[in-house]
């Protein structure tokens, strides 16, 4: 039976909440409090979950804050395996102001990583019979893990039958692809960026696609392009996935829920193609969530209906 390991080097607390208006100087009072654990991988396996799925979130926590997180983590009974770290977990707010309708999303920076603590996390991936079917690392690494976590990572998986997927930035992202892992989810910017290009307009994106794999980047590339969807490219083939047109209530998680729904399809034996547009039918559910909400089976499993009978038709 095929498995799913998430892993998250640098969770979080997200905390949302509404308010009247912003107005600096002023003592703001908020409103309709909610936490929710969160971080790349953790939301991944929260998607997962959701859409009736099974996976084994491994991530970093530690401190008081570390301790809310394993708290919120048992509410939503998430199969997990906590490192323990020393500093602190982190915490990110989000504030929607009724007045203008405007999110205002506050990220903070995580605790510094020593190498014996990193390198925990990669010996326990390492150390599981069997290694997971798919291993997906997602969101950004925290200070103190070198950028070549995830290609080292990538080498030593390479001759199990183990399928890395990787949803991250920057240098670690550049990485990632020079080791050929199965699967990258880079957005516009981070795409354009791996290609040494300033931006990519919409007419040169299927060109560039076509570059990209014959570079051996990834054996699957998911450019994610927000609202517009997503293109799903191999070697062999290079299909554009349009998402529905909708309300956005918040966009926090949209693109963890499109791995989580490609991930989910993958599993279940859905052909590459369907796993993708499940991934984009998750995507665009988890923008009618508000604040650190992700997407809801339901929402899922109608968009997934609406893109698969459209892009049939295409």
């Amino acid at each position: 039976m095929k498995s799913i390991l998430t892993l998250t080097l640098n969770p979080c607390i997200d905390i949302s909440s509404h308010v009247e208006e912003v107005l600096p100087e002023e003592k703001i009072r908020c409103t309709r409090l909610q936490y929710d654990p969160g971080g790349g991988g953790i939301n991944v396996s929260r998607v997962i979950k959701e859409l009736g799925g099974s996976s084994l979130a491994v991530y970093c926590s530690g401190g008081p804050t570390g301790k809310l997180l394993e708290e919120l983590l048992e509410r939503d009974s998430l199969e997990r395996k906590s490192i323990n770290i020393k500093g602190w977990t982190r915490q990110n707010s989000t504030f929607l102001e009724d007045k203008s309708n405007q999110q205002f999303r506050f990220g903070m920076p995580g605790p510094r990583m020593t190498e014996f603590e990193w390198q925990e996390c990669l010996d326990y991936v390492l150390s599981l019979e069997p290694i997971p079917s798919y291993v997906v690392v997602s969101g950004a690494l925290p200070p103190g893990v070198p950028t070549t976590f995830i290609s080292q990572l990538a080498r030593q998986l390479k001759d199990t039958h183990a399928r890395l997927i990787v949803d991250t930035s920057g240098e670690a992202l550049q990485q990632a692809a020079n080791n050929k892992v199965y699967l990258l989810k880079p957005n516009l910017q981070e795409f354009a960026k791996l290609l040494n290009r300033k931006q990519i307009n919409d007419q040169e994106l299927e060109a560039c696609c076509k570059e990209f794999m014959e570079n051996g980047f990834c054996e699957v590339l998911i450019l994610s392009l927000g609202e517009k969807g997503a293109i799903f490219a191999t070697s062999n083939e290079i299909k554009r996935i349009v998402a529905p047109k909708v309300a956005s209530k918040s966009k926090i998680g949209a693109g963890d829920s499109m791995v989580g729904g490609i991930i989910f399809g993958l599993v279940n034996d859905y052909t590459l193609l369907d796993s993708v547009i499940l991934g984009v039918a998750a995507g665009t559910a988890a923008v009618l969530s508000g604040g650190t909400e992700l997407c809801r089976k339901d929402n899922v499993g109608k968009f997934y209906k609406e893109i698969k009978r459209e892009s049939d038709e295409y």
